[in-house]
């Protein structure tokens, strides 16, 4: 009946043909727009004016699948590069993208390429041939407030070879600190290699130039690994663990003399478990072998006078380590690679 009334309606009109063939028009115009409309044929809805172009799209997910921000929720994504000064979508966004991605926003980690960082092994037989520095904060006087401390130290010694209170953290004071620490060590060309963590000062292009043209090798710790960093770490821990240490400091000149106060004992007055109960100064400028032998006599007296007080077995002062090392091998490689050494110069 239908289609009698299409060939109908030509002649006396949709209304009249559906009603002397009492076919329902809602019937009637659903089946000739259906018919009328080409095979195959989908309205192509337009791009809503809000929605993120093919290449802001993949932009959004370069960032999202970033090193720096691969193991981050969208939001603290989201605020970080606000803080960075740039907005590529709204959180929601991210989270559609992502799921659109992935199916799972939470395991896109998986999907991330990270490159294989090496484990740092350094090894440190006499002072200024490995420097460790780091960079921590210290409270001001209000809270959100903050100075940034810079220290270097030697890691064969534990001397601090240089330090500095700053307002800010800075690849330029950095610069600065290390080009100043070199020359008051007058350290040579491929004399030394510099180890730090792998923040924004450290990795800088500006450190990066200084240490190139000083002839001073860098290296960097793996990421999130601490232990790859254990002398600076452990300096620090001394420092706020000392009694002194106040809760905030009123401003950066208070900051200053307090670590004046604290570097000075530390270096000079420290006796310090990690190289035989000496002094950082004692070790880094070489008279450990005559406080060795100091302490050595002042045993053997005491011996002489009182053989019973020791058991009869003469005491010796603790010996100085012969090696500092960042993750020491294992034995069984350290001793190979000395035995490829031995083979190589025989």
């Amino acid at each position: 009946m239908i289609s009698l009334a299409k060939k109908l309606s030509p002649h006396t009109g949709k209304k009249a043909a559906c009603e002397a063939l009492q076919v329902p028009r809602a019937t009637f115009y659903r089946h000739h727009s259906a018919n009328s409309r080409p095979a195959n044929s989908r309205t192509q809805r337009s791009a809503p004016p809000l929605s993120l172009s093919s290449g802001e799209r993949q932009q959004v997910i370069d960032v999202l699948h970033s090193d720096q921000f691969c193991d981050d929720a969208p939001h603290q994504i989201y605020a970080k590069l606000l803080d960075e000064g740039r907005y590529l979508c709204s959180i929601r966004t991210m989270y559609r993208i992502l799921e659109a991605e992935h199916g799972c926003v939470k395991e896109r980690r998986k999907h991330v390429q990270r490159p294989k960082y090496v484990k740092p092994e350094l090894l440190a037989t006499e002072p200024n041939q490995v420097w460790s520095w780091d960079i921590t904060k210290l409270k001001g006087p209000v809270k959100w407030t903050y100075f940034y401390l810079y220290v270097i130290m030697d890691i064969f010694s534990r001397y601090v070879v240089g330090w500095m209170i700053a307002q800010r953290e800075q690849a330029a004071l950095a610069k600065r600190l290390i080009n100043d620490s070199c020359s008051k060590q007058q350290i040579e060309s491929e004399q030394l290699t510099l180890h730090a963590d792998r923040g924004s000062s450290m990795k800088s292009k500006v450190v990066a130039h200084l240490l190139s043209d000083l002839g001073v090798t860098k290296t960097h710790s793996r990421p999130h690994v601490s232990n790859d960093n254990p002398y600076s770490e452990a300096q620090f821990k001394t420092l706020k663990y000392c009694p002194q240490f106040p809760e905030r400091f009123g401003s950066i000149q208070d900051a200053r003399v307090f670590c004046q106060y604290f570097f000075n004992w530390y270096n000079k007055e420290h006796r310090h478990s990690g190289i035989a109960l000496m002094t950082p100064e004692q070790v880094h400028y070489r008279i450990d072998k005559q406080i060795l032998q100091h302490r050595y006599d002042v045993l053997a007296a005491a011996f002489e006078k009182n053989p019973n007080r020791f058991k009869g077995k003469l005491p010796v002062p603790r010996s100085l380590p012969k090696a500092a090392w960042i993750n020491r091998p294992e034995t069984d490689q350290l001793e190979s690679n000395l035995l490829t050494c031995v083979s190589h110069f025989h």
